[in-house]
């Protein structure tokens, strides 16, 4: 299973003749795509009406879907400390899809070279298109 992060789901969604369209229809085809809340939530914030917000949710919302729990929150925790030991400070969100992404077993699928530096994490690489 892939968690797809928003950098990827933005050219999904504004550039139907993109690699990451490709990619992620694969994915969808073979249901192997999973939904984390903070993707969700930062896909509808850029929602311009109504009835745009209510067809995308209505899209995402047929992929699997994994949860934070208290444990993930702690796992985010655990994937920052060591990182800002070495002076290297990411993102709250992008550590929350790590961290879920580690406990669900799923790799990564993300244009944000930064997922890179969480050493636990695997990343997901499409095939060329």
């Amino acid at each position: 299973m892939v968690i797809a992060d928003t950098s990827v789901w933005i050219p999904f969604f504004n550039r139907p003749g993109s690699s990451e369209k490709a990619a992620l229809d694969l994915l969808i085809d073979a249901e192997e795509v999973a939904l984390v809340g903070i993707v969700l939530a930062e896909l509808l914030q850029g929602c311009r009406d109504r009835s745009e917000r209510d067809m995308l949710a209505d899209a995402l919302l047929a992929l699997p879907y994994y949860e934070v729990t208290q444990s993930t929150w702690l796992q985010a925790g655990d994937l920052s400390a060591p990182l800002l030991r070495r002076g290297i400070t990411l993102p709250l969100s992008d550590l929350v899809i790590a961290a879920l992404a580690i406990e669900q077993n799923c790799q990564v699928y993300s244009l944000d070279a930064h997922f890179k530096r969480i050493p636990e994490l695997q990343l997901y690489t499409p095939f060329s298109f």
